[in-house]
């Protein structure tokens, strides 16, 4: 049994038939039937069921799958290692939130590409489970995700807390009338697709304002959120960084939250078992750098109950004139 039988088994795997597989690896169909029929004889049984629609698994196949797809990751992981020479260079495929994404991102690429030019990033914005499912999967290298993430394959390394905080029209000023929107059966709650832990925590907090009939609407961009809650259409919960101007422009309400709801930390995630390559370890260390210095001080929050909401105010125009003051290539990958 050879690795590239096994390459061309996964191919036919994936493709689900003999011609596409020969698509895929730029070879011809006998090419790919030949290989198969060698890597049965070996093993003894019967890989595929051929049909006219293409081919099917047989039991023998699909106890071979995962093996296949092991091997062939070693593979690479190993001719990562021996062609990893300590600089920087290669393709990173690198996974965000859209809020972490929007936020903290742009200076830790902006650094990044200054100092390691040889190095493509490229960057995909997804809802954090999905992203944890990639980084274990190995379709990412990393990524930034919600955290604590307890997975047993995957090792974190914290990055930032960020606050979070729930946003309304204007017109909500009252910690009182948001919550007696919150018990209304037209409250709307905008968010991210499934999969976002910040959705989680407005189930969270919505559950101990004793609203458990949630009409959820979802959208696919942070700007896109923001612009129906200012229009009045719902609310929703995220980072007060990516709400910010919004609430000075007058165009959100701020709401802070509880306690025990208002902080979530943002981690980066690999692979406990994967082999960190140059280019991955010198990204977590511009991303470490980048936000590791403090965070401007908050006065303390007045006591609020466990579900209870504080108004904030949009700061004023004068208050914001008082406070004032690469090579590598990024692809932004977008989810549909």
């Amino acid at each position: 049994m050879n690795s590239v039988d096994l390459k061309f088994f996964q191919a036919v795997v994936r493709a689900n038939s003999i011609g596409g597989a020969a698509g895929v690896l730029h070879t011809v169909q006998s090419n790919v039937t030949a290989r198969i029929k060698s890597l049965e004889e070996e093993i003894g049984a019967p890989l595929f069921h051929r049909s006219r629609r293409g081919v099917t698994l047989t039991a023998t196949g699909i106890q071979l799958v995962p093996y296949a797809e092991r091997i062939g990751e070693l593979l690479e992981e190993a001719k990562r290692v021996v062609t990893d020479h300590g600089t920087p260079s290669g393709l990173l495929r690198i996974g965000s939130m859209e809020t972490t994404a929007a936020l903290r991102l742009p200076p830790i690429l902006i650094r990044y590409a200054e100092e390691y030019p040889e190095v493509d990033v490229l960057v995909e914005a997804s809802p954090t489970e999905q992203l944890v499912s990639e980084v274990v999967a190995r379709k990412l290298d990393g990524a930034f995700v919600s955290g604590p993430i307890a997975h047993p394959e995957l090792q974190s390394l914290s990055i930032i807390e960020e606050e979070l905080v729930v946003i309304s029209s204007p017109r909500i000023h009252e910690p009182a009338d948001l919550k007696a929107l919150a018990a209304s059966p037209a409250l709307k709650v905008l968010a991210f697709r499934s999969g976002c832990s910040y959705r989680r925590r407005m189930d969270m907090f919505l559950a101990a304002c004793g609203v458990t009939n949630v009409r959820w609407m979802e959208l696919g961009t942070m700007d896109g959120i923001i612009g129906c809650v200012a229009a009045g259409v719902g609310v929703a919960m995220l980072p007060r960084g990516v709400v910010q101007a919004a609430a000075a422009d007058g165009r959100v309400m701020i709401h802070q939250l509880p306690d025990n709801l208002r902080t979530a930390p943002t981690v980066f995630v690999t692979r406990s078992d994967e082999y960190l390559s140059a280019a991955l370890q010198a990204f977590m260390t511009v991303a470490s750098e980048t936000h590791e210095q403090p965070q401007p001080e908050r006065p303390e929050p007045v006591s609020i109950p466990a579900a209870g909401l504080r108004e904030e105010k949009a700061p004023t125009h004068a208050d914001s004139q008082h406070n004032g003051r690469g090579n590598g290539r990024v692809c932004l990958r977008l989810p549909h």
